[in-house]
């Protein structure tokens, strides 16, 4: 059953963020699953069987993703050294828990154990049973007490929270030293810093919370950056393209890139695009506008970026899905650029103030963008809960925009295998 029609996503609430590795590549989405009230188990079955339309078995990493060593490849079931799945699941909830490790997770699925449960006598066997059958299991938090050896060879790596750092909380009494550790609670670009520092082979988190560049007064951009924003200007002014393919032609790279998101799965066309005067055939003056903003996002060459990058796109890709039922064409194009702009000062560290007076937006795109209201900020609002895996701030913003659970998270995972068909 699609994803589109079934009811388990109504029972849910879902948020996401990145798993970052210490080159700043994406190597994994983690997704948080909030059963619709704490004690509730929804359809885990069901629930495995929509997440397998987003990461069907035998889904790989984007090709930036740097692997994570699992703690015992050579165990019975395990994975060949390097091999890793593309998401790791949170759910939230102890029954909702205990039905998804009963419905037995995909091989393309990694699962967070808390620690509490791995330390409960009764969860033991089907720990070890998710193990023998090849899941890759993470345990998140600190035993009270050790673990007895052949259980914690269960698990890959241990999730530390960043509040527990700080607290000062020891692992070698759990015994967790012997596996490798995953920062989790991440929300600067210091905390992704200081957590490689002491030893983490990946992080889970954003940096959304560093400071927002302050004016720079360039007078000029990169050549790069100007390529695109002259090539967004062209097409702002439906020029033709006898004006357009040259100034495109200035950077290859550029161009390559523009044809590889264009012929993408994600894009759905069903001919190869082999040029930009083609593209601009095919799909006219406002849709190729769209793939020109993310081309202008992807123009950062600072490797910190990537995980911004990572979530620029698929804000782009969520506004645009969050439209779909409630506007035309020109709408969700106009809300797929304001999710990928709304990273763009962080991207090209600048400042909205001095990026709009060179970007053409249009007017409801700059009043999200600028902070001042609109149509669209209440959306942008629900895509920034969403990321924050804050499940009272997701149901707070989907009310206010008459938006139900399903609907949202209908947009969700649609949003993010759209964003893995651009990933490959």
């Amino acid at each position: 059953m699609s994803t589109q029609t079934h009811p388990v996503l109504g029972q849910v609430a879902l948020g996401y963020c990145p798993m970052i590795d210490r080159q700043r590549a994406v190597v994994a989405t983690r997704l948080t699953v909030f059963p619709e009230r704490p004690d509730a188990a929804p359809d885990a079955a069901a629930l495995l069987a929509a997440l397998g339309e987003v990461w069907p078995e035998g889904a790989a990493p984007g090709p930036l993703a740097l692997t994570l060593r699992p703690l015992d490849p050579g165990a019975v079931g395990a994975r060949a050294a390097g091999a890793r799945p593309p998401v790791t699941l949170n759910v939230a909830g102890e029954a909702a828990l205990r039905a998804v490790m009963a419905a037995g997770p995909g091989a393309q699925l990694m699962l967070e154990i808390p620690a509490f449960m791995a330390g409960a006598p009764e969860h033991a066997a089907a720990i070890q049973a998710l193990h023998a059958a090849g899941s890759v299991l993470l345990i998140k938090g600190r035993p009270l007490q050790p673990l007895p050896p052949g259980l914690l060879a269960c698990f890959s790596h241990s999730i530390v929270d960043l509040a527990d750092e700080r607290r000062g909380v020891e692992p070698a009494a759990a015994g967790l030293r012997a596996i490798t550790t995953v920062q989790a609670g991440v929300r600067t670009s210091a905390d992704l810093d200081a957590a490689f520092a002491r030893g983490a082979v990946a992080a889970l988190g954003w940096t959304f919370d560093d400071a927002a560049p302050g004016p720079t007064g360039r007078a000029s951009v990169p050549p790069d950056v100007k390529v695109v924003l002259d090539l967004i200007n062209g097409v702002e002014r439906e020029e033709p393209v006898a004006r357009l393919e040259p100034i495109l032609k200035r950077d290859p790279t550029l161009a390559y890139r523009l044809l590889r998101y264009l012929n993408s799965p994600a894009f759905g066309l069903r001919v190869e695009i082999d040029s930009f005067g083609h593209a601009l055939m095919l799909l006219g003056y406002q849709r190729l506008k769209r793939w020109l903003a993310l081309l202008l996002a992807s123009s950062s060459k600072d490797a910190n970026a990537k995980p911004t990058l990572y979530a620029a796109v698929r804000r782009g890709l969520l506004m645009e899905e969050l439209g779909r039922a409630h506007g035309d064409g020109e709408m969700r194009g106009e809300m797929f650029i304001c999710g990928v702009f709304s990273l763009l000062d962080r991207l090209l560290r600048q400042p909205f103030a001095e990026l709009l007076a060179a970007v053409p937006v249009p007017e409801r795109v700059r009043l999200a963008l600028a902070g001042e209201g609109g149509p669209y900020q209440p959306y942008l609002e629900l895509v920034r809960a969403i990321e924050g895996e804050s499940v009272f701030d997701i149901r707070d913003c989907s009310e206010r925009l008459l938006l139900g659970a399903a609907e949202v998270n209908r947009a969700l995972l649609a949003s993010l295998r759209s964003a893995r068909q651009l990933d490959t």
